[in-house]
């Protein structure tokens, strides 16, 4: 009896090592063909001219990037918090900067070494992000929604640890492409591909279109970006409520202020 218990024993031991052993190679692997993605994403080199003329005051870091890395934490913190990945970077209007401060995030959140994030333009009517970095591509993002084009061709990945996915042109049917349930399908084969922390969308004004209605439902959470002496009190108010009819708030920034304090970035190299 107790040869047959030892047998048994044996056998249940051998067959835990090899599962052990199996899901070792397959986590191997599975991080192989990661890497592998990552690699295939073109790089991004920017112009220092482009950097200076666009407000990329976060590519640097330092002091100029001190409002924006502040940003990334809160974001991260609150991410972290409420278990949210998606978040949307949305303003009640055109012309607020939300293009721009998706811009400054992603060299913010290329800095956070530790992190995988993804910056997706679906301001699919504009050529936003795409002009403000200096990136021209030869696809749109509404190919690779539309799976036309696959992302990891279309891609681009700055500083190794983010991925961008820009705009060439602008397309007259956003909500269309955005409201398509092939388009959650692709959103969710890219991130099995690259597996990111967090991931951005910039997205339309809110009062201009109604591309937004269809696909905030897919997002954990968005961010408002509002322009300081142009955004009324009011257009705050509606957009925060119908925001919050779609998806969880995280917050609303106030951008392009001519007034402060100094609390960003003066103390910056307190000793």
């Amino acid at each position: 009896m107790e040869r047959l218990q030892a047998a048994i024993n044996k056998a249940r031991a051998q067959r835990k090592t090899g599962v052990a052993a199996t899901e070792h190679v397959q986590s191997k692997t599975t991080d192989k063909k990661l890497v592998e993605n990552w690699e295939r994403l073109a790089p991004v080199v920017m112009d220092p001219k482009q950097s200076a003329m666009n407000r990329l005051s976060s590519i640097g870091g330092g002091r100029d990037a001190a409002p924006y890395d502040m940003l990334r934490t809160r974001i991260l913190q609150q991410a972290s918090a409420n278990k949210w990945r998606r978040v949307a970077v949305v303003s009640p209007h055109s012309g607020c900067g939300k293009s721009t401060t998706c811009a400054n995030l992603a060299f913010s959140f290329s800095r956070q070494r530790d992190l995988r994030t993804m910056v997706l333009d679906l301001d699919l009517r504009r050529v936003g992000l795409s002009r403000i970095l200096g990136q021209p591509r030869n696809a749109n993002m509404a190919d690779v929604l539309q799976a036309n084009t696959d992302f990891l061709d279309h891609g681009m990945v700055l500083n190794e640890n983010v991925a961008l996915g820009l705009n060439q042109t602008s397309v007259h049917d956003a909500s269309e492409i955005l409201q398509n349930m092939r388009t959650k399908s692709v959103l969710e084969n890219i991130e099995n591909q690259l597996r990111p922390d967090i991931v951005l969308f910039d997205m339309p004004p809110l009062m201009s279109t109604d591309d937004n209605y269809g696909f905030l439902p897919n997002v954990d959470c968005a961010i408002l970006i509002a322009e300081a002496e142009k955004t009324t009190i009011a257009q705050i108010d509606v957009a925060e409520r119908q925001l919050a009819e779609l998806t969880n708030v995280m917050g609303v920034v106030l951008n392009k202020s001519r007034y402060h304090t100094g609390a960003y970035g003066y103390d910056y190299d307190y000793k």
